[in-house]
């Protein structure tokens, strides 16, 4: 089974096939030795996909494959302080920038603004399922081969300026988000079908981010404006953070 280098972890894949192989590539680890040490280990039996395209026949194996094989990476990756964020995650002079909302809300396209105005400055993390973790006490964005059926990512590891709950508005704002709102955003757009201890881990990993890096709400048109009002506050955010840190 093939080893790979994934959010700064060594995951192993059984039955890594078709679109997930595919898409895993830029992964693979340089070192492919069974007798080292393997962080998470990923095992889609075909019993699995079977029973699953059973309940579910509009979607077919090689989906199916990509859908559990993501499903098993992001809920053991709870236990390296990690979690799955449904966003756009954009990185701009060493900074990532995550975007989260619903599907159709438009991130996608906000975040291909930021590429259009900062050129060779800028490029994509993860378009769709970045994995945001917590190492030596820092926040981390990083990509992961499950990202979207365009599958813009960067086999990267980050530090997060903040996390944006983007809404449309015909008004471009941006302000600090409102912690009740911000926790239901962030279970909205994560794993849900978790057992009561992996809730727990999950609960645990979230108290930690919400301490550690910036949450906003951005009202946004999906214009270039957009772009310099939720860069610029991101930036600044981060900024006074780090004076914070020294100080």
């Amino acid at each position: 089974m093939p080893i790979y280098d994934i959010a700064g972890l060594k995951v192993r894949i059984n039955n890594c096939t078709g679109r997930t192989q595919k898409q895993a590539v830029p992964y693979l680890a340089k070192d492919q030795s069974e007798n080292q040490n393997i962080d998470i280990d990923i095992d889609v039996t075909q019993e699995r996909v079977e029973t699953a395209m059973s309940e579910h026949p509009e979607m077919n194996r090689d989906d199916w494959i990509y859908m559990l094989t993501g499903t098993d990476f992001y809920t053991k990756l709870l236990k390296f302080d990690g979690i799955l964020l449904h966003s756009s995650c954009v990185v701009v002079d060493g900074m990532a920038y995550a975007f989260s909302a619903d599907s159709g809300t438009g991130k996608s396209t906000h975040t291909s603004l930021w590429l259009k105005k900062f050129g060779d400055r800028a490029y994509m993390l993860n378009d769709d399922k970045p994995a945001i973790r917590i190492i030596d006490g820092r926040v981390y964005a990083c990509g992961t081969p499950w990202s979207g059926k365009y599958d813009y990512s960067s086999p990267e590891i980050v530090p997060l300026a903040g996390i944006c709950f983007l809404e449309r508005s015909q008004v471009n704002t941006i302000k600090p988000a409102d912690t009740k709102k911000a926790i239901f955003n962030i279970f909205s757009q994560t794993l849900r079908k978790l057992g009561p201890n992996t809730m727990n881990r999950l609960f645990d990993v979230l108290d930690r981010l919400f301490a550690l890096v910036p949450i906003y709400e951005l009202g946004c048109n999906i214009s270039q404006e957009a772009v310099d009002v939720s860069y610029n506050a991101m930036k600044k955010g981060i900024e006074e953070q780090d004076y914070e840190n020294k100080n």
